[in-house]
């Protein structure tokens, strides 16, 4: 089974996010802050992240640089209400898999994370 962590601060956004991908059969888990998230990939392995790029503790872009540092293997979709061309270069350059506006659908977010495990290796 897939797992995935959802770091996120708003809890509308993780509790949607957990909602349409459990249904899908995978296995989720939540943070609600950067700080939380790199807690939780230390304890165990993750497939996906799906990182919110404006957190007030640790912003996606530094826990993206994290995640590339010491889970290569890990895949990152960034989320983010904020877009701007430049913003989506810069995680795309960093090693961000892809990213998604807010607010989006359960099918927007279902497509973004199939073409993530859909990719061969």
């Amino acid at each position: 089974m897939k797992k995935i962590l959802v770091i996120d601060d708003e809890p509308i956004v993780r509790i949607s996010c957990e909602r349409s991908l459990a249904n899908m059969g995978y296995e989720i888990k939540s943070a609600s802050s950067g700080k939380e998230g790199i807690e939780l990939l230390e304890k165990e392995p993750f497939n996906l992240v799906l990182l919110d790029l404006k957190m007030p503790d640790m912003d996606g872009i530094e826990v993206l640089k994290k995640i590339r540092e010491k889970w290569q293997e890990t895949k990152v979709i960034m989320i983010t209400g904020y877009s701007t061309v430049e913003t989506a270069v810069k995680t795309l350059k960093l090693g961000a898999f892809s990213y998604i506006e807010k607010p989006f659908t359960p099918d927007t977010l279902l497509e973004a994370v199939k073409e993530v495990f859909d990719l061969p290796g």
